[in-house]
């Protein structure tokens, strides 16, 4: 028998956006493995809580009744890219990885852009994260600029 994870078919899962506390609070577990430094569900919801206010949106991919995947996007604008998608964050289950779910969110948040009228996807990785860049290269994604910050506190 052969110990390769088995990809999930799109009949076995349902992508939603995230509205309640406890739907917020479900996403916490998975979004935790790309945010570490949120030590509390609690924490987590009022952040996204907050960034709701602006526009945030995050969407989990559920199989089984378990949260597999999350991604955060908001829809921006700009002189740069024109009409957009931004996703923020993206990760899958570390237990699901290869499963096809973070492929299926992904397409899912295509279909987002697409439907309301958005030019582009875009989205950062940080540089250490390979495995992240393997599967955007993947679904077609170019890298196509360098991200630059400066602490400023």
């Amino acid at each position: 028998m052969s110990s390769r994870k088995t990809p999930t078919r799109k009949k076995d899962y349902r992508i939603a956006i995230a509205k309640t506390r406890e739907d917020l609070r479900r996403c916490f577990p998975v979004m935790r493995a790309l945010r570490p430094h949120f030590k509390s569900a609690e924490k987590f919801v009022q952040q996204v809580l907050r960034q709701q206010r602006d526009g945030y949106l995050l969407a989990f991919l559920e199989a089984d009744g378990e949260v597999r995947a999350v991604a955060g996007y908001r829809f921006l604008e700009s002189l740069f890219s024109g009409k957009f998608l931004y996703v923020d964050d993206l990760v899958t289950r570390d237990r699901d990885r290869s499963r096809g779910f973070g492929g299926a969110l992904l397409d899912w948040l295509v279909e987002q852009a697409l439907s309301l009228g958005c030019d582009t996807l875009e989205l950062d990785s940080g540089v250490q994260r390979f495995d992240a860049h393997r599967f955007y290269l993947l679904k077609r994604m170019n890298i196509s600029s360098y991200h630059f910050r400066i602490k400023i506190q």
